[in-house]
């Protein structure tokens, strides 16, 4: 409560903070909830589709790379 004191904020001004701090960080996980949904439904669209690359193309040409930069 010292550093509240200091700052001349009361102990309500100081959970108001932390609550719009935590609204804001679920809003935050909630967004990204959605675009990480959101890009799963795509890959399993395009995979259902066989648009894409199989997962060894994908392992040989990242070996490739990783070889290239070694």
């Amino acid at each position: 409560m010292a550093e509240a004191d200091f700052m001349n904020r009361s102990a309500s001004q100081i959970i108001n903070d932390f609550m719009r701090e935590f609204i804001q960080i679920q809003r935050e996980v909630h967004s990204y909830d959605e675009f990480l949904k959101q890009k799963v439904e795509a890959s399993r669209a395009s995979m259902h589709a066989e648009i894409g690359h199989s997962n060894e193309d994908v392992e040989v040409f990242f070996a490739n790379r990783r070889a290239e930069k070694s």
